[in-house]
């Protein structure tokens, strides 16, 4: 992707037209929520995230594969 470019294409558009690319990247912003850049360090820590961990203590859930195979079966059969 080249901004500068991007950037060109967006300004030689008739002003109407700019503000749909303006409400279409709000759109998009929304849809698809926050994107990191590719370093690292911009990434949450995984272990902060409040899901992992969170079926730790089921009984059931020892062999996960197994538990996805029972429900599959459970469920589609």
């Amino acid at each position: 992707m080249n901004p500068e470019k991007l950037l060109d294409d967006v300004i030689s558009l008739p002003q109407f037209a700019q503000q749909e690319v303006i409400d279409f990247i709000a759109f998009m912003k929304e849809r698809h929520g926050k994107v990191y850049e590719t370093s690292n360090e911009n990434l949450p820590v995984l272990e902060n995230e409040p899901f992992i961990g969170m079926w730790r203590n089921r009984d059931d859930m020892h062999d996960s594969r197994n538990w996805v195979r029972n429900l599959r079966q459970n469920e589609w059969s």
